[in-house]
């Protein structure tokens, strides 16, 4: 089988690329609009790989690396720039497909792809990796534990010397920049970044680390699938002074439009280095599905620390491997929590050293 890594050699990519390499007797191409370095890391890897050029700008470009392939995956961030260009190219090309997309921005673009890939005999699975991705099927976990579900509480802490890379700044400032969606009380509405902050236990390396709200796909997703009346999202970075400094670019409007955002971003992308200082070098994500099972309030919560990389690209991998493998048998475009079984994700995970610790009161 074939399986191509659009952002192969990105940070999050590779870790895509490792993964299927390990776990998989697939071809992979990292297609990336670094030439030079990703045929500089193919070469790094045996040979087992092979590196094309790609400019998602140019949906020629995307169609033409995509052909011939059993599976795609989106690794080329930021994904409100990137993230509906791939996914339509591979509904054009007829490509199952499945990304990394952590921006809410294209999430309804996305979507509204649903009966171009159902015509095409596509499955296009969005948000998988870390957060989106491991969360969601957290999510799924523990709503099916319970009779009902009122509440779903997503969490993640994100490491500053845990990741590189420009799209990743980029991702971060978006996330955290004026009003972001969530859904409350039955309908989606919108937060203030940066609001409702609150300590969330992460466990392992991490601890407790101090959340708010921020920009992500997960509330626009879950309650397509899951019958919930709140659902919220809440991140951060450590170490916690990351978090002031972004949220003074903020309200100084550096990061107000797309353009500024990229300009500040490359800013910070050239000292990234230093951020990470007196952090940890770990991410994690924690969820906690509330509700009743059998007349009595019981929350399920489920938990995870690891390397970011390693959350991202190998949940996307098993996600990618599967689509070629054909055992996503439905057609369309879907969230993780609407077409994957989390027990199956979960155990692939716990044979690469990802555990996911489950805890219910």
């Amino acid at each position: 089988m074939k399986v191509v890594v659009l952002g192969g050699y990105g940070d999050m990519g590779q870790g895509a690329v490792e993964d299927l390499l390990a776990h998989t007797d697939a071809e992979v191409v990292i297609a990336d609009y670094r030439r030079e370095g990703a045929t500089a890391y193919a070469a790094r890897l045996g040979g087992k790989a092979r590196a094309v050029f790609v400019d998602a700008n140019d949906p020629s470009s995307l169609h033409s690396v995509l052909q011939g392939a059993d599976a795609a995956l989106g690794a080329i961030g930021p994904f409100y720039r990137y993230g509906a260009k791939m996914a339509r190219a591979a509904v054009e090309a007829r490509v199952n497909y499945v990304d990394i997309c952590d921006d809410y921005g294209p999430i309804e673009e996305v979507f509204a792809l649903d009966q171009a890939a159902k015509s095409a005999s596509v499955t296009l699975i969005t948000g998988l990796g870390w957060t989106p991705g491991i969360t969601n099927l957290m999510c799924r976990a523990g709503a099916s534990h319970l009779d009902t579900v009122d509440e779903i509480k997503v969490s993640w802490a994100g490491g500053a010397e845990d990741s590189q890379g420009l799209a990743v700044v980029m991702h971060v400032f978006y996330a955290v920049t004026g009003q972001v969606p969530t859904y409350k009380d039955g309908q989606w509405t919108r937060m203030q970044a940066g609001s409702g902050k609150e300590p969330v236990d992460f466990g392992g390396a991490l601890g407790t680390v101090e959340v708010f709200h921020c920009g992500h796909p997960e509330p626009m997703t879950v309650p397509r699938y899951i019958s919930v009346r709140t659902v919220s999202l809440k991140g951060a970075l450590t170490p916690a002074w990351n978090n002031t400094l972004a949220d003074v670019f903020v309200k100084l409007r550096l990061t107000a439009t797309p353009k500024r955002i990229e300009r500040v971003s490359r800013i910070i992308h050239r000292v990234e280095r230093f951020l990470g200082q007196g952090g940890v070098p770990y991410s994690g994500a924690r969820v906690d599905v509330i509700g009743e099972k059998d007349g009595q309030r019981s929350v399920y919560s489920y938990r995870t620390v690891d390397k970011m990389r390693r959350l991202t690209g190998i949940t996307a991998a098993i996600g990618a491997a599967m689509l070629a493998r054909g055992q996503v048998q439905v057609k369309g475009v879907y969230a993780p929590e609407g077409c994957l079984e989390p027990g199956h994700v979960f155990a692939e995970l716990a044979k690469r050293g990802i555990q996911i610790e489950e805890l219910v009161s």
